[in-house]
């Protein structure tokens, strides 16, 4: 059994969607005064508060508040929990040298939403067999309709109820057997922007064009954030304050607008990425992919690279292995990420192994051995060679551990934190 996640979209009536804005307060109102605190003892006393020391000042604090006794007790504690681990995530960058990230306040709309621990306990799920549709029942909510699907159903272990853009969901985690068909094929994928996903097989090259989302509403989003901007000013300026000011009718539907034009966006993005995955895991038995680093590849670059960081974000290529990663585990089939600093795919020649470097902006790879063919094609080759050497005469949990000899040998699995965090 393994952990999936399913979020359903929630259709709350008028009282319920008081209720559920009200809760979301009470939490956020939990999260500033346990951060407080804990600030408050450090500062007085030299005192390091922890998660088990806070749940007991948690008993105290319900019984002397209505708003607290309200909630269930459980999804306060998760609220504590997801507090302790930002705290420990900020001592853990502080010892690494990194940023620190200081936990901070959080206003209301920042603070998106709670968790629940355990299954029957504040909330439960009423769905048919496939689990499709039905109604959440919530402690001091109600039963709210939803609507959505398991791609595999389970058991619901733990639910977070999230506000996103103006509508609430219930993302549920479930204890389920997920199986996929794979395909026989053997394969390289190389991504990139100018062809999102360019294929080598034994019988030649497959590519999977770039949808490219956001730059075909970039357009209409900019002229959005334009009447925004302005009405921000004047709103500024008849009211005298540069924070705080007052929000017209008007305004609320330009930011509404706004939201649903990036929800567009992400939601396209999304539908793409799993149709373009699921697509690969049933052609191929075993796929090399490029190890990518997101994050290094658009830190820097500012105004001469911001086109091209942005056009790096909207392609989402951490999400789209990612996907092809769990993918590939439920239908038993290798998906694995070469090591590119060693490998350099885009620098070695696919027939003859020569290593040349190349700018960005060389699109064909050239040999001195007669190879001539572009550069994704190229790099495309070399994951595929390295691929078929990984998984020569190996089991799929074997090949997986030589391609990541960091993963426990226990455990063949992707890691992925998909339940809501523990209170104990």
């Amino acid at each position: 059994m393994v952990q999936r996640k399913v979020t359903y979209r929630l259709y709350p009536t008028a009282a319920q969607l008081a209720a559920l804005e009200h809760q979301r307060w009470v939490h956020c109102l939990l999260w500033n005064e346990a951060l407080a605190e804990r600030r408050r003892a450090w500062g007085e006393r030299q005192e390091s508060l922890g998660f088990s020391a806070q749940c007991k000042r948690l008993t105290e604090w319900r019984t002397q508040s209505k708003l607290l006794r309200g909630l269930n007790a459980q999804s306060e504690q998760v609220t504590l929990k997801r507090l302790d681990l930002a705290f420990q995530h900020f001592f853990r960058r502080v010892k690494n040298g990194e940023t620190p990230g200081f936990p901070r306040f959080k206003s209301l709309h920042r603070f998106k939403g709670w968790g629940y621990k355990a299954h029957g306990d504040g909330w439960r799920l009423i769905t048919n067999e496939r689990m499709k549709h039905g109604a959440l029942r919530l402690s001091g909510v109600g039963r709210v309709t939803l609507r959505g699907k398991p791609r595999t159903p389970g058991t619901p272990k733990t639910c977070e109820i999230v506000k996103r853009g103006g509508r609430w969901y219930a993302s549920i985690t479930l204890d389920c057997a997920p199986e996929r068909e794979r395909g026989e094929k053997l394969g390289g994928l190389d991504w990139g922007l100018e062809t999102f996903a360019t294929v080598a097989t034994p019988a030649g090259i497959e590519t999977i064009d770039n949808p490219r989302h956001l730059a075909r509403t970039l357009h209409e989003i900019r002229r959005v954030q334009r009447d925004i901007s302005r009405k921000e000013e004047a709103a500024k300026k008849a009211c005298g304050k540069q924070r705080r000011f007052p929000v017209s009718n008007r305004l609320q539907r330009e930011y509404e607008r706004l939201r649903r034009l990036h929800r567009k966006v992400a939601e396209q993005r999304h539908d793409f990425l799993h149709q373009a995955t699921a697509r690969l895991v049933g052609q191929f038995a075993a796929l090399g992919l490029e190890a990518l680093n997101i994050h290094d590849m658009t830190a820097a670059g500012g105004q001469y690279k911001k086109g091209l960081n942005r056009s790096i974000l909207d392609a989402a290529g951490g999400a789209f292995h990612q996907m092809l990663g769990y993918k590939a585990e439920e239908a038993g089939a290798w998906a694995m990420e070469a090591p590119t600093r060693q490998l350099k795919p885009s620098q070695t020649c696919n027939a003859c192994g020569r290593q040349a470097r190349k700018p960005l902006s060389q699109r064909r790879h050239e040999c001195p051995c007669g190879a001539s063919c572009t550069r994704d094609e190229n790099a495309a080759r070399v994951l595929m060679a390295w691929a078929e050497q990984q998984v020569s005469g190996r089991e799929p949990a074997e090949a997986w551990r030589a391609a990541s000899p960091n993963h426990p040998p226990d455990d063949p699995a992707r890691p992925a934190k998909r339940e809501t965090h523990a209170i104990a």
